[in-house]
């Protein structure tokens, strides 16, 4: 076998490679990675049914907030008070159940109206008053922080939820965790909405290019809105699946799952379509999770500094992946007559389509 030959070949296979864009499914590997890894070093435990449930027990609510935060990020917006939104959420399920006798589906719609109007604020704020969005949703949060405390007393306050509500958030269904098929029917509906519908092309050609969508007739304003809007709600959602597996809230609750939620969703914005998506973000976080878990297992003095680790670095490539496709787009080539029309056609006359 000649070396020209052989250099044909490697060329071919690196090229082969590259066509596979595995970049896109860096999440995927990680995953597959801690599962061997940590299954190798901890069999009986890591590999256990236990692991399993726990990890996804406790992914239903980060997911939730990561999923309110993918939104708003879609049409170009940030929401920095999905945490204090969640609070806000739980906060007043535990606060009406103790001081009303309000049934318990009823609070939950209650602090649902809530939080979807504390979404309405902040796009009244980004969208009319022009400020922006990173600023407006931080002065939000802290807002809501406020009110957590000023609702709670500044001290844990503990709600007595009917017994079908806590059986909720702990009972199965299939042999797993009734909420995360919650979790699965939320996603599926956002995935819907995003990829199938005139609103989820309107919202990616407003993140896209704001202007140029306004030009080509897209309600740029309307969609940032209401995109905050929907993240009030889904964050809602988030603080309401909370009460069902804790009755407790304290003031100290919300702002914890904002990193986790900006890492699962600019880590997932790499992995499959190159920009924000629902399974990509499902996928980066529990990735994170299994391979958190699987440290703590592993070593149980990291459960103190696993977390922030994974988390931190994983942000850290999430944006380092988000720069280099950016700046591959900034070279660009001018599109060629070969290339599929969603290659051609501009975000925003695509989200007329």
């Amino acid at each position: 076998m000649t070396p020209d030959y052989t250099m044909t070949v490697q060329g071919r296979i690196v090229a082969a490679v590259a066509r596979l864009r595995l970049s896109r499914f860096s999440a995927v590997g990680l995953w597959v990675l801690f599962m061997v890894t940590f299954g190798i070093l901890e069999p009986s435990t890591f590999l256990s049914a236990t692991t399993f449930s726990i990890v996804f027990h406790q992914g239903v609510v980060p997911c939730l907030v990561a999923l309110a935060f993918l939104v708003p990020l879609t049409a170009g917006a940030f929401d920095l008070s999905v945490g204090g939104l969640l609070a806000l959420s739980l906060s007043l399920c535990v606060f009406l159940n103790i001081a009303t006798d309000l049934p318990i589906l009823f609070i939950a719609v209650i602090a649902l109206l809530a939080t979807s109007a504390v979404g309405a604020l902040s796009g009244f704020i980004v969208v009319r008053l022009r400020i922006d969005s990173f600023i407006a949703t931080l002065g939000v949060s802290q807002l809501l922080l406020a009110g957590s405390i000023l609702i709670s007393g500044n001290s844990q306050i503990i709600g007595h939820f009917p017994d079908f509500w806590a059986a909720l958030g702990i009972d199965r269904f299939l042999g797993a965790p009734i909420i995360i098929f919650f979790l699965l029917a939320v996603s599926l509906l956002m995935w819907f909405i995003f990829e199938h519908t005139r609103i989820g092309r309107y919202l990616f050609a407003t993140g896209g290019n704001a202007e140029a969508a306004r030009l080509a007739g897209v309600p740029t304003d309307r969609m940032i809105w209401g995109s905050l809007i929907a993240s009030g709600f889904i964050a809602g959602l988030g603080g309401i699946v909370l009460s069902m597996q804790f009755a407790v809230f304290a003031p100290t609750t919300g702002p914890g799952y904002l990193f986790p939620a900006v890492t699962a969703v600019f880590l997932g914005a790499s992995q499959f379509q190159q920009r924000p998506n629902v399974w990509g973000t499902l996928v980066a976080y529990f990735a994170l999770a299994f391979g958190i878990q699987g440290l703590t297992l592993a070593a149980p003095s990291a459960s103190a500094w696993s977390q922030p680790l994974f988390q931190g670095a994983a942000l850290i490539l999430a944006v380092a992946l988000a720069s280099r496709h950016l700046r591959q787009l900034r070279r660009g080539r001018h599109p060629r007559k070969t290339d599929p029309p969603s290659v051609r056609r501009s975000p925003a006359k695509a989200a007329l389509r």
